[in-house]
């Protein structure tokens, strides 16, 4: 089973914004060391709670800082930018970190509707124009406008010798669809969607449209997971990422991710034991051998060649030690 890491750059309440970074670099080289395919890291604006605005300065940072996990964006929101310039900024990742390049494109905001404005104009309409803004972008990756475009002789320079490999994030059969059409690789959000995620990986594989005779579908899901020593341990741990989204879905927890006392007296305070039995049922938590089942359940029933996780925790150490216990678990090469 191939692994490997979503980071949304969470800051935890004992956190700077500048430490949370730091553990997100040093995130990636435990996925390195662990064995995970590759780390990619998300995009937001003006979330409070979540550090990274802007993946392609952090994935310079991590790649100097690591020297074989693939490192990507999860994603590159495209309606804000011009296919031009993210093709010029992933070229050059590409160019200094050859062959560990991924571009994950998503079409979502990332933010409020004021940080929207303020970082595009006419973004509804940019989202209509998603199929053409994904067309563009390839174009530039590959070099291969056809003869009579007006950019055939436009480079997104530097070129590399490896060209950075896109993905298209969704969860919807909108972007399952968009996917295949486009002959490229998905990634299907379980962790944020209540869709029929199964129906719509389906939709994605029977629809696929080689560019090159070699194509092939190819699927991540992305779940949700907190992993410890005993399930009563996961549980403990998990109560701060669920304490902490109910309190950003109230405009609290602007000072980030709580402390599991702090989380635990929360929880108690605003009667949410009902709500947290049922993210327990969404979210993998539990013992090793309780989420490496849960893990191979979910590849079996997706037909995923992968599954990325998403971890959140007040705690750097217990966000690394559940990466390191799952590892261990599923047997990737651990060095």
């Amino acid at each position: 089973m191939q692994l490997s890491i979503l980071d949304q750059a969470p800051i935890s309440t004992n956190q700077t914004p500048q430490e949370a970074l730091i553990q997100s670099m040093k995130l990636a080289q435990a996925g390195e060391r662990l064995g995970y395919t590759r780390y990619w890291i998300a995009e937001h604006h003006d979330l409070s709670g979540l550090a990274c605005p802007a993946p392609e300065v952090m994935l310079a940072y991590i790649g100097a800082h690591t020297k074989s996990i693939r490192i990507g964006s999860g994603a590159v929101l495209l309606p804000h930018y011009k296919p031009y310039k993210v093709a010029e900024v992933y070229n050059m990742l590409s160019t200094l970190f050859p062959n560990r390049i991924d571009i994950g494109i998503g079409r979502a905001p990332g933010g409020s509707a004021e940080a929207t404005n303020a970082l595009s104009d006419n973004f509804l309409q940019q989202v209509w124009k998603m199929p053409e803004l994904i067309d563009m972008l390839l174009h530039f990756i590959h070099h291969d406008f056809p003869p009579d475009h007006e950019f055939t002789n436009l480079t997104a320079a530097p070129i590399p010798p490896t060209p950075p490999v896109p993905w298209l994030l969704g969860t919807s059969k909108k972007s399952a669809i968009l996917a295949a059409e486009k002959g490229v690789a998905y990634t299907f959000g379980l962790f944020m969607s209540d869709n029929d995620g199964e129906e719509i990986v389906k939709e994605y594989i029977q629809n696929f449209t080689p560019q090159n005779k070699d194509d092939k579908p190819q699927v991540i899901v992305t779940v949700s997971a907190i992993c410890a020593e005993t399930k009563e341990k996961a549980e403990d741990i998990a109560l701060s990422s669920y304490v902490w989204g109910k309190q950003r879905e109230k405009s609290e927890g602007i000072e980030g991710v709580p402390s599991i006392p702090e989380a635990r007296d929360y929880l108690e305070k605003e009667n949410l034991h009902e709500g947290f039995e049922k993210m327990k049922q969404k979210v993998l938590i539990g013992n090793p051998r309780e989420v490496k089942e849960r893990l191979q359940q979910l590849q079996k029933t997706y037909h995923a060649d992968e599954i990325m996780i998403v971890t959140i925790t007040h705690s750097p150490t217990d966000r690394v030690r559940s990466y390191e216990l799952i590892a261990k678990e599923v047997g990737l090469a651990i060095d």
